[in-house]
């Protein structure tokens, strides 16, 4: 299979051919842009996406800098990490917003101050509404730990062991309103085997999202010089 040919999905749940999708080869860098991006990232949990972006933009693989976190929770570990990492982090919390449109109105706000060319959810627990979608249109990432379009949504690991599959992995895409559903950037496959349980999977899946992340974001930021 070559680089540029699609992924078959995952079996289980709504699997079907990716839209577009690019298999990840050993020691594939992330293509690069006119000047270095400036990166914003979305967390809610542990926060190793949001860490293996800042190490790939300091070792140089990817061009560009992280240049703040927001999360949406005062006990998220990410901000442990942004401590750890030196990275300006912020808690947006949601429940002191009355609806997905004020977060993200926020959200816009205060990335738009920062001078964000590409937005990343690196484990964003919140669905988003339009507003951050136009605000950051064709420069929204997320990843997510499946095949997309199978198993769409939350526990997408679960459901994949619960559903069998031989073969699943994650996918770096860009965020449309529906879940799940922009168009795919990038992915890698994951093999899952008989006796596999969610604390053997996980790591596989999460060491390949620590790979093709940096990848799409680059990609994401190509597509934002190349505007006319």
């Amino acid at each position: 299979m070559s680089p540029s040919e699609p992924l078959p999905a995952a079996v289980g749940e709504d699997a079907a051919p990716p839209r577009t999708a690019a298999l990840v080869v050993p020691h594939v860098a992330p293509p690069q842009t006119p000047r270095p991006l400036r990166l914003g990232v979305l967390a809610s949990g542990r926060g190793s996406n949001f860490e293996a972006l800042v190490r790939s933009s300091r070792h140089g693989a990817l061009q560009g800098e992280v240049v703040g976190l927001v999360v949406n929770t005062p006990h998220c570990k990410a901000l442990a990490r942004a401590g750890r990492l030196g990275i300006a982090a912020t808690v947006m919390n949601h429940h002191h917003y009355g609806s997905r449109e004020a977060l993200d109105h926020a959200l816009v706000d205060h990335f738009t101050a920062l001078q964000v060319d590409v937005l990343v959810m690196a484990g964003w627990m919140r669905i988003v509404s339009p507003v951050l979608c136009q605000a950051y249109d064709q420069r929204l990432v997320n990843i997510h730990p499946s095949l997309l379009p199978a198993f769409r949504g939350l526990n997408a690991m679960e459901r994949a062991l619960a559903a069998g599959v031989c073969i699943t992995g994650c996918t770096a895409h860009l965020v449309a309103p529906e879940v799940d559903a922009g168009p795919i950037l990038i992915q890698a496959a994951v093999p899952a085997y008989p006796n596999d349980t969610l604390a053997t999977l996980a790591p596989r899946i999460h060491a390949q999202e620590h790979r093709i992340l940096p990848i799409a974001v680059a990609m994401a930021g190509q597509r934002l010089f190349a505007r006319p």
